[in-house]
């Protein structure tokens, strides 16, 4: 049979799809992309035998239907190189080869028996369904993915937990030391339900997911079905009970520091560098209308210190926390301006963008870091 396709949209999609696949796998079918051709479309489908990623491209031209599996790595290599031009494939399903001619030449593959690829598995009939717009999902996945955990002592926390509520879809992650809780205020049940998503998938989903658009996620107790604009995504989830997130959260924390984003952002980045190594340890000293960022490491006799102009009446304090993680907090979000509310030097800062994305409420906290006065 014979097809059309153009590279670009070839190439972009397999791109995609390439991220799912390992460099190391168990079954050799899995460094190969799926190609199944019928009604006119192209469906390819990738799959590290715990995720399985697909997505679908109307075709220019076909003739007929083929199921075959083709070396992912080769044709990717093959086609990326191409400027924008049709493509023409010619496959015979009998000897498994695969003909691809462009404007100045052609190549010629091998394929696989497709019937060996593995299937899909069905999400039981107990499941839940969430639709949530697709730019909310990206933007919540982005904000979220840098607290997750890298442990497989605590396999709930690797993930990206969604816990649907009657208030809300709240989208959590944390490693024990820093938090982001995201609440999605449109999306929202009667029936409480929650899955932990793992950090592949949020990562597939995050470079896939298009601006707009709405993205269907159907789950059980085992695994999800994501489906949006231009594809699903299917995923084992993290078996595991997460941790209460809510209760690490202060109640009230009455001094409120209001300061410009990218200002103490950009001070941070140039005083980290003279913290330790080991420990990164960051001095916040904040008084009337001032913030001070200092930092130092005793082992190299360095050390560096910025004031900021900020928004505080509160008491004077001191307080430290560990400065990458203060930067990677300020980096997720997108306020021009943020506020950051502590208690005492022992208690967690929270921040808060000063400006909430619509029907949306976000918040990151982090664990301060004991100073040596």
């Amino acid at each position: 049979m014979r097809f059309t396709v153009s590279s670009s949209t070839l190439s972009n999609n397999l791109m995609s799809l390439a991220k799912v696949i390992n460099s190391k796998n168990s079954l050799a079918i899995l460094e190969c992309i799926l190609f199944d051709i019928r009604n006119g479309q192209l469906t390819m489908t990738a799959s590290d035998s715990e995720n399985t990623m697909k997505t679908t491209i109307p075709l220019e031209e076909s003739d007929g239907e083929a199921f075959v599996a083709i070396s992912s790595r080769k044709l990717l290599d093959a086609v990326r190189e191409l400027p924008e031009q049709p493509l023409t494939f010619e496959i015979d399903t009998t000897n498994y080869t695969v003909m691809v001619y462009y404007q100045n030449g052609q190549y010629n593959f091998i394929a696989e028996n497709a019937d060996t690829f593995p299937k899909d598995q069905p999400i039981g009939d107990e499941s839940t369904l969430i639709t949530i717009e697709s730019s909310v999902l990206s933007d919540n996945i982005t904000r979220s993915i840098f607290a997750t955990m890298q442990d497989n002592l605590h396999p709930a926390m690797n993930g990206i937990y969604f816990d649907l509520t009657a208030e809300g879809l709240f989208i959590v992650a944390t490693d024990g030391r820093k938090l982001v809780r995201n609440k999605v205020m449109k999306v929202k049940s009667e029936t409480p339900s929650s899955f932990i998503l793992p950090k592949k998938p949020a990562t597939l989903l995050k470079n896939v997911l298009p601006k707009e658009g709405d993205v269907v996620i159907k789950f059980d107790n085992r695994s999800a079905i994501i489906s949006y604009p231009d594809g699903t995504l299917t995923c084992r989830l993290i078996d595991g009970r997460y941790p209460n997130y809510n209760s690490v959260i202060p109640k009230n924390n009455p001094n409120q520091v209001m300061v410009d984003r990218k200002t103490i952002l950009s001070a941070l980045r140039r005083v980290l560098p003279f913290a330790s190594e080991s420990s990164q340890l960051i001095r916040f000293q904040i008084e009337l209308g001032k913030l001070e960022i200092s930092s130092e490491d005793l082992d190299y006799a360095t050390s560096a210190k910025e004031s900021i102009i900020c928004d505080y009446n509160g008491q004077r304090m001191s307080i430290g926390f560990k400065g990458s993680s203060f930067v990677e907090a300020l980096s997720n979000l997108e306020s021009d301006e943020v506020i950051i509310e502590l208690g005492d030097p022992s208690r967690a800062g929270v921040i808060r963008p000063a400006t909430q994305p619509e029907d949306q409420e976000v918040l990151m906290l982090i664990m301060p870091m004991l100073l040596n006065d």
